[in-house]
């Protein structure tokens, strides 16, 4: 088991306590609980049926933290509810890429993992394949915006991102956090993922 496992489960237990914690959008939805956490067997199922292997860190949350529930946005899907997602090839330079439903065949191509709910056609996704294994990358499916991928290397360190934000009462874009200073004063400025 990866060593920050504990120090995420104990920094979880402590946001919804902290009075000056910023708030996190869709937060209403998971109100800072996790589903239960996945079987070993289960991740292994899903793997074999997807023909992918799902990249450690996430892997690791699932198995030893919790496999739904709090988590930026809306909060982390079931795995049985995750799809894969292919980035929509680019058609003209300089245009932003939405992403569609990975079709048979279409291991050729980079693959995603729609792992964390955003509303709309918004989507929190994990690259399981390709340059980009292991980030999470948020973007619109429609192509509207994005995709920008967290500088955060892998699962565990941009789940951690989003809690010690949110612990500091920081504003954060990329993870829709608002702080207490900015809800003080909400008609200054709206929290939107940077394009």
């Amino acid at each position: 088991m990866d060593p920050r496992i504990p120090r995420l489960r104990r920094k979880l237990a402590a946001i919804p306590f902290q009075p000056l914690r910023s708030h996190s959008f869709g937060e209403e939805q998971h109100k800072f609980r996790l589903g239960p956490k996945q079987a070993e067997a289960r991740v292994a199922a899903f793997e074999a049926e997807h023909d992918i292997a799902l990249p450690d860190a996430y892997r690791q949350f699932l198995t030893h933290i919790g496999g739904s529930g709090a988590a930026p946005f809306y909060g982390l899907m079931p795995l049985e509810r995750c799809s894969l997602l292919v980035m929509n090839l680019r058609e003209k330079p300089g245009t932003p890429r939405g992403f569609d439903d990975a079709e048979p065949g279409s291991h050729g191509r980079d693959l995603f993992l729609h792992v964390i709910e955003m509303g709309c056609t918004d989507v929190c996704v994990i690259a399981v394949t390709g340059p980009l294994t292991g980030r999470v990358l948020i973007g619109n499916s429609d192509g509207f915006w994005g995709p920008n991928a967290s500088s955060a290397t892998e699962f565990l360190d941009w789940y951690e991102r989003w809690l010690n934000h949110m612990s500091a009462g920081r504003d954060n874009r990329a993870l829709e956090l608002t702080s207490p200073q900015l809800r003080a004063q909400p008609d200054r400025h709206r929290m939107a993922p940077k394009i």
